[in-house]
């Protein structure tokens, strides 16, 4: 899917099948990884993420929305994280989570789901803005305005370093491939 001749330096695209996708992050990952690692705008990047994450969740287990989502997959039968939510991760997001220490699954667990969400969650630190951002309405009147606007703050950030340290792997990898 990525040669390593090629420096792994293809543009992901979002219409590849999922697995097609991992594969590719994982090549580029193959390739890059140390390369990325040794940059140091995208390491100070890769560790605010980190920083941003814990404290998005942190926040969401605080308000209870992974207690009520997990309810609601559990018991209600449904699930905002739903078949084909994967389809909006290319191959640079899932390479970012492989540089956070994620374990990308090579098959779904629930077959009516997302390919990420496993027994106890979503398996990405790194997610689409819509996975971060998104509060059902039940969720929506169960908590107060300030605790959304606390959540959707937090999200804010992550979102923000996440699509900064993107652009920054887009770049080096794109400057890279120039070069040849």
């Amino acid at each position: 899917m990525c040669p390593q001749q090629a420096g792994c330096a293809m543009e992901p695209s979002r219409h590849l099948a999922i697995e097609e996708k991992i594969e590719q992050a994982r090549a580029l990952h193959d390739a890059w990884a140390a390369i990325l690692r040794r940059d140091d705008r995208i390491l100070a990047l890769l560790v605010r993420l980190e920083w941003n994450i814990r404290a998005t969740r942190q926040a969401m287990r605080a308000l209870r929305v992974v207690e009520a989502c997990r309810r609601c997959e559990e018991l209600e039968g449904g699930s905002c994280c739903g078949a084909g939510i994967e389809n909006r991760y290319d191959g640079f997001e899932l390479l970012i989570n492989l540089l956070l220490g994620v374990s990308l699954p090579d098959r779904n667990t629930y077959s009516d789901s997302c390919h990420f969400l496993q027994a106890e969650g979503c398996s990405l630190k790194a997610r689409h803005v819509l996975c971060v951002n998104y509060l059902c309405t039940k969720l929506e009147k169960a908590l107060s305005q300030e605790d959304r606007i606390a959540l959707q703050t937090l999200g804010g950030e992550e979102l923000d370093t996440g699509f900064a340290l993107y652009e920054a792997i887009r770049k080096k990898v794109g400057r890279a491939a120039g070069d040849r």
